[in-house]
This record gives structure tokens, C-alpha cells and sequence, in this order.
């Protein structure tokens, strides 16, 4: 296995490189910025400079990589197309690239409750729309994939368990971005993992699952 992860130096793309580093997994970083991310990444890293915006050089850049893994996402501004652009073409160019390439498993970091429209995160020009067109059009693409729905996102750690669940069940909760990372790697070893949507939000309350379990929980 060969992990490309797009969205590398970004907080949440940042910790699930360092999650396969230590997986001993070799990985492939797509970064704009080749200062930043030897910065940021593991100097073990291979360092891919390009954008999904750019599917011409997609296909090199995935180079030999066997699985992806997408937690790319629009930064807050006042480009009213940077959504649509980042979160919906950018998935869709990296979606065709890696069919072409025949990649076993795409791994895309969405967001929970991308379903509802009136959601107040579509005011930062209609975010949660255009996250829910890329994973439409993931689904649709033939490659397998795990689509992993995060609640709120934070950058402290806790202990709580991980809670899972099928897609648009859950509508509040927050984790930290260590268990998306956490999330997203296991799904590539977990095979109920395939060709699913999950939600995830952590919960003192919740019995402590293995990801094993977790998966197969949801339908």
C-alpha cells in the first residue's frame, strides 16, 4: 500500500499523513507549497507540488500511490466560487484522476449534515452543496470509497469514545481531528468500511468500540 493524501498540510490532511507515517505506510503529499511542507510533514514524506484545481497533473502526481485519501477543503474568504471550486470540482478532478490510475480505495473527508440545506455553514457560500455533490459524484464513479463525516472539528485530544453512524443521523457533536485522521486510515484496512458513508462525533457517554465494530455497525 501507498497512501496520496491531497489536502496535506491542511489540519485535519496533516495528521492523517503523520497517522500513516506511523502506520509505516508510504505516502505521497500533494502540497502547493513545497517550503510549507517540509514545514509541516515528516521529511520521510514524498513531496507532490500541484492543486486539484489542475487536473493535468494529477495523474503524475498520484505516481505510483495504490489509495487516496482527500481532506482537502475551501479556506472562509470572500470568493464566492472558492466552495464550488475546492470542495466540489477539486474532489471531482481527483475522483477521475484516480480512477484512471485504478486506485483501490478513495478516502474523502466530508462533513456531517451536508444533506440540509438551510444549514447554517451553507452561508459560507453554500459549503456544505458542493460537499455534497463531490460525494454524489464519488459514489457514482465506480471507485471504491469511504466517505468519512466529521462533526465539529477540534485540534485538542480527548479519551472520549467514537461514535458512528449511518449517513444523516447525526447533527451535532464535535472530535478532535485525530480521530478523523485515526477514522480515515482505518478504513482502508477495515473491508465494512467499503462503499460506505460514515458519521462521527466522539461522546463520554458512548461504549468504547473497535473500529472493527464501529464499521460494521453502520449499513
Amino acid at each position: 500500500m501507498k497512501a496520496f493524501v491531497a489536502g496535506a498540510t491542511g489540519q485535519t490532511g496533516r495528521r492523517i499523513v503523520k497517522e500513516l507515517v506511523q502506520r509505516n505506510i508510504p505516502v505521497r503529499a500533494l502540497v502547493r507549497n513545497l517550503e510549507t511542507g517540509q514545514e509541516i510533514l515528516p521529511p520521510e514524506v514524498e513531496l507532490v507540488v500541484g492543486d486539484v484545481l489542475n487536473p493535468e497533473i494529477l495523474w503524475e502526481a498520484i505516481g505510483d500511490s495504490t489509495v487516496l485519501l482527500c481532506a482537502t477543503g475551501a479556506k472562509p474568504s470572500l470568493d464566492f466560487f472558492g466552495p464550488y471550486r475546492v470542495d466540489c470540482e477539486g474532489t471531482k478532478n481527483l475522483a477521475n484522476a484516480a480512477k484512471k490510475k485504478g486506485i483501490e480505495h478513495f478516502v474523502l473527508v466530508s462533513s456531517l449534515c451536508v444533506s440540509q440545506l438551510f444549514h447554517p455553514l451553507n452561508l459560507f457560500w453554500l459549503i456544505l452543496v458542493w460537499k455534497k455533490r463531490s460525494e454524489e459524484y464519488l459514489q457514482q464513479s465506480g471507485l471504491n470509497y469511504t466517505i468519512v463525516r466529521p462533526g465539529g472539528l477540534r485540534n485538542d485530544e480527548t479519551s472520549s469514545p467514537l461514535v458512528m453512524s449511518s449517513a444523516d443521523t447525526l447533527f451535532e457533536g464535535s472530535l478532535p481531528r485525530t480521530k478523523v485522521a485515526q477514522t480515515c486510515v482505518e478504513a482502508l484496512f477495515q473491508p465494512e468500511a467499503r462503499n460506505k458513508i460514515v458519521e462521527i462525533v466522539t461522546s463520554e457517554d458512548a461504549p468504547g468500540k473497535t473500529f472493527e465494530e464501529l464499521f460494521a455497525s453502520v449499513n
